[in-house]
């Protein structure tokens, strides 16, 4: 096994003490490059190859016993089976993994990408910026165990940079903060920094704001088709598949599709990682377990009546942290044991006042 060739892919002691430990004789390390549904396409020391997922392995992970390959993971395969075709056997534990709620689906999980160092937020210079928007995507970012840098692109079409930066620098002070434009090449020289020594950035963002156009230009060459702007300045969906590549100065990215519905998985972490200001501020409420709405002595709403925090930060702060604490109930099974029993003594007593109504 060349694990030089390995090492440009990201491979490293974790993996290979993983692997080592779970393999069975014959089986190989790959790294998964794209995802199109029902087949892959792994990279390894042999080169690019097609792969599917046995019976077995399907079994597994609807079984919850296994989790789905994505883009990102790194896995063993067989490279001919009885079959014939190159066969993924396991999926090697992640390092990091940036997941979302699945469209429409209150407790799915949907990871997006794994194993991931750097998360490039992208958002354009243009109508697109969206400051609440980019609130969840920060809150998603430190969820996933990655560092979240903020990109801005389209710097050439926009009047005031130097504004707009400052408006979104506010919002997560201790998160880089580049603008950059794909046009004329200003500020892409300072993304390098996070890509090299082999490390993977994943890019997430709506639909045209950029990330196609991006990629293309740290590969120096066009291998992702970009699409034209509505006249609502919104992107057409030119991603419908993720992808992972190998930049030919070193380093890996991950390009996803436009998020059309971004949801929060987990737990509180990301959100109070998200908003550290609220946080800090919080130190100083009357009560240690205020939730800055009608307590009195909130130090948070006292900022937002002095000015000092946007109304609406607080705003969406609430309503993050409200779908988060839904979703954690959703997983909890204690908590999903009281909605139940809760369910059946209400329909006990609505069974008894309708019977003494003779009904």
């Amino acid at each position: 096994m060349d694990e030089h060739a390995l090492e440009k892919l990201g491979w490293g002691p974790p993996f290979q003490e993983a692997w080592r430990s779970r393999a069975s004789e014959g089986e190989e390390p790959a790294r998964i490059g794209a995802d199109y549904g029902v087949e892959y396409v792994l990279y390894s020391a042999r080169g690019d190859l097609r792969a599917t997922i046995p019976g077995r392995l399907r079994m597994a992970i609807r079984k919850g016993e296994s989790v789905r390959p994505v883009v990102g993971d790194w896995v063993t395969f067989e490279p001919q089976s009885q079959e014939g075709a190159t066969v993924i056997q396991a999926v090697l534990p992640r390092r990091t993994q940036l997941a979302r709620k699945a469209a429409g689906r209150a407790d799915e999980e949907q990871v997006v990408a794994a194993n991931v160092d750097v998360v490039f937020i992208v958002s354009a210079l243009t109508r697109d910026l969206n400051p609440r928007r980019l609130e969840r995507y920060l809150a998603l970012a430190w969820d996933s165990g990655a560092q979240p840098v903020l990109v801005l692109t389209k710097a050439d079409l926009c009047e005031d940079v130097v504004a707009a930066r400052d408006t979104l620098a506010a919002l997560a002070p201790e998160v880089p903060l580049h603008t950059v434009s794909s046009v004329t090449g200003e500020g892409l020289e300072a993304l390098w920094q996070y890509i090299g020594g082999n490390r993977t950035v994943a890019l997430i963002g709506s639909s045209g704001v950029g990330k196609s156009t991006l990629i293309n230009r740290l590969l120096g060459s066009t291998r992702m088709q970009v699409g034209e702007m509505r006249e609502d300045d919104k992107g057409r969906h030119t991603t419908t598949h993720r992808e992972l590549f190998v930049l030919p100065q070193g380093g890996l990215v991950i390009d996803t599709p436009g998020m059309r519905e971004l949801g929060l998985m987990e737990n509180e972490e990301g959100l109070r990682t998200a908003f550290t200001d609220i946080e800090e501020l919080g130190a100083g409420c009357r009560f240690s377990d205020c939730r800055h709405e009608k307590e009195p002595g909130c130090a948070v709403r006292q900022a937002v009546q002095d000015g000092r925090l946007a109304p609406e930060r607080l705003e969406n702060f609430h309503k993050l942290a409200r779908e988060v604490t839904r979703i954690e109930r959703q997983y909890d099974p204690q908590a999903q044991a009281r909605a139940k029993q809760d369910t059946k003594k209400a329909t006990r007593s609505f069974n008894t006042s309708q019977k003494k109504r003779g009904r």
